[in-house]
């Protein structure tokens, strides 16, 4: 029973559309009213209005790798509220974390910071446009970029069940016919798009999540990343990263560092905020020297570079190049997801556990997911049990069937075991 969680829910959907303020919130599509309203959090755990507990498995949809008001970070951003949250004026602090962000990441030589993920991506493809002098972009069928227009097109993460295209509406027919959507890891259908299609020698940019989260944890099948750097070279494209949720998560230089891989531009958030709204576009000097106020593609904000956000985001970056916290954080994740995926082999179930690093998806339905093609077969009113078995026992994951689990260094190997055991027993339950 939660009384005080769906008072607070009614009150706000009288002022809020559909009561909540982003619609994954909503828990619409895992049939729970109310959603959850949270009231605090730590280490590796939330606390809702009405004083449940539950180990937090989506950490902020992965924003938090340290855990929950982690005593270092609360600090830091204690001490800069203390002299200021705001200023719209330029912060050493800004200084400081560019220099970390370009030291950890070496394909940034460059960082215009911003506010959110939608902003960055935003910019990213306004930059390529100036910096090219091209019109058309190219993104990938399931990636999520955020909600700016451009990407509302067959993308992944919330925007999925809106409408069979995943295209919202007010997303106008010029905007789309300038949006090019290309399947994921089918290297034949991108050859054929940059050998033949006449439409390869206007395109600005390619934009895609290296390691998407946004329609579950789906790895780039081999050389895919690589056929993709030399076809988008040949016209004269950019390669955009968007790394919002890879960056800094799988590790320190991204999913670019795993896969070797040199992107022109790379989008930056989640980690980078430090829990605080901050986000960043960076890369090569020559590119991200057409930002105003050097160049004409023009980019600004009030709270771009926001002092506390930076202060977090500096303090969780010194924190996770310490030595051996990906170990750490690998080993985590792989005492909760490796039980469950040698159940899962073991049982020959149709079910896929898909992993990179400390982020990690179960896809119900199915046996591997290589594309958004693949999410057809999900078993959907599968996963609204498995979500509702897990929440009723006190754990919180992802409230959709397409997006990524998070490990933090808060989680506790008590938590990490009781979760596997809840899992387990569910897929015993469901699957004798």
């Amino acid at each position: 029973m939660r009384p005080k969680s769906f008072d607070i829910f009614s009150q706000s959907c009288k002022a809020i559309p559909g009561g909540v303020n982003s619609p994954a919130r909503s828990f619409r599509g895992v049939d729970i009213t109310p959603p959850l309203i949270v009231e605090s959090g730590k280490g590796d755990s939330i606390f809702d209005v009405d004083g449940n507990t539950y180990i937090d498995y989506c950490c902020s949809w992965g924003a938090l790798i340290l855990g929950h008001a982690h005593e270092a970070v609360v600090e830091a951003a204690q001490k800069q509220i203390e002299k200021g949250s705001t200023f719209g004026i330029a912060t050493a602090i800004e200084q400081k974390m560019a220099e970390k962000v370009t030291s950890l990441m070496p394909n940034i030589e460059k960082v215009r910071f911003v506010s959110s993920g939608t902003e960055a991506t935003m910019t990213a493809i306004r930059l390529a446009r100036g910096y090219t002098g091209k019109s058309k972009i190219i993104k990938l069928a399931g990636h999520y970029h955020g909600h700016s227009d451009a990407f509302l097109i067959q993308a992944g993460s919330g925007v999925t069940n809106i409408n069979p295209t995943s295209t919202s509406k007010g997303v106008t027919s010029s905007v789309i016919a300038d949006t090019i959507c290309l399947p994921f890891n089918d290297s034949l259908t991108l050859r054929s798009f940059f050998t033949t299609d006449p439409r390869r020698e206007d395109v600005a940019a390619v934009i895609l999540e290296p390691i998407t989260g946004n329609m579950g944890v789906v790895l780039p099948e081999e050389s895919f990343l690589e056929l993709l750097q030399n076809l988008t070279k040949q016209v004269g494209a950019l390669l955009i990263f968007d790394e919002v949720i890879t960056g800094f998560r799988v590790g320190l230089q991204g999913a670019q560092g795993l896969y070797r891989i040199t992107p022109d531009l790379t989008c930056l958030g989640k980690v980078v905020g430090g829990g605080f709204p901050a986000a960043a576009v960076g890369g090569k000097q020559k590119i991200m020297d057409c930002l105003a106020p050097l160049g004409e593609v023009y980019q600004a904000g009030t709270l771009s570079g926001n002092p506390v956000a930076m202060q977090a985001g500096f303090t969780t970056l010194s924190l996770i190049e310490k030595p051996h916290f990906y170990k750490e954080l690998q080993e985590k994740a792989n005492r909760l997801t490796k039980p469950i995926l040698d159940f899962i082999q073991k049982q020959n179930l149709n079910i896929a556990l898909q992993q990179c690093g400390s982020m990690f998806s179960i896809f119900f339905g199915v046996k591997k997911v290589k594309s958004k093609e693949d999410l057809k077969s999900l078993d959907r009113n599968k996963f609204n049990q498995f979500f509702r078995y897990l929440f009723e026992r006190g754990i919180y994951i992802p409230p959709s069937a397409e997006e990524a689990w998070f490990i933090s260094s808060a989680h506790t190997n008590e938590h990490l075991d009781t979760t596997s055991h809840c899992i387990l027993e569910f897929l015993n339950t469901k699957y004798e």
